[in-house]
């Protein structure tokens, strides 16, 4: 069962329709206690270019297994910036503004970019990956963090990174990233050669851990 943003309450990730056994064996594993409310992190404020137009069907691309529907960009606002009081950190979050829940079943991270679309895309931290896949219920929200370089990385001796004001992301393999913007067009330097990235996580709490 797929494991939604709405089930980062007060207190607990809560995985929704499972017993409480199984909801308190993925707190312990996911260790989000509290999270924001709805719509993203409120200091990060950069939004994607304007979303493209709604599918035909009214922006709701047809359901998969189970009656699930992978997350595409037409459904997601996409926001970006640096991470408060974290060094090397920026913090990605997407909100599903469609009418329809979606899941990250299919690619579990995103894939990013740094310059032209013939570099790699950047490797996921593996002990990110959270137990179950992440899934967004309608203008719920779900979060990765990027590290921009190792310890020592920009501004240190012999960087080789680069300064960018916005980066490609992709939800698929082959699929087109779709550009977001930082925050305020603030530059941040990044190195892509020791630059990681999380899974999506279902609150925020669970995006700072890293």
């Amino acid at each position: 069962m797929p494991f939604t943003a709405t089930t980062c309450r007060a207190t607990t990730c809560r995985a929704a329709a499972a017993g409480l056994l199984v909801a308190a064996a993925l707190t312990l594993a996911s260790g989000c206690h509290g999270a924001p409310g709805k719509g993203g992190d409120s200091s990060v404020t950069a939004v994607s270019p304007a979303p493209a137009p709604p599918l035909p069907d009214g922006g709701n691309p047809p359901p998969g297994r189970g009656g699930r529907v992978a997350c595409t960009p037409e459904m997601l606002r996409f926001h970006a910036g640096a991470l408060p009081r974290r060094d090397r950190r920026m913090l990605l979050t997407v909100t599903n503004f469609s009418r329809r829940t979606c899941d990250f079943a299919a690619q579990r991270y995103p894939l990013l970019r740094f310059g032209n679309d013939r570099q790699p895309a950047l490797p996921a931290i593996g002990a990110s990956r959270p137990l179950t896949v992440v899934s967004l219920a309608p203008d719920d929200t779900a979060y990765a963090t990027i590290i921009t370089s190792a310890a020592g990385g920009p501004g240190g001796t012999g960087h080789r990174g680069r300064k960018i004001a916005q980066f490609g992301v992709a939800l698929a393999a082959r699929a087109t990233p779709t550009q977001v913007g930082l925050d305020g067009r603030a530059p941040v330097h990044v190195d892509p050669r020791t630059a990681r990235v999380t899974y999506w996580q279902p609150c925020l709490e669970a995006a700072r851990k890293w």
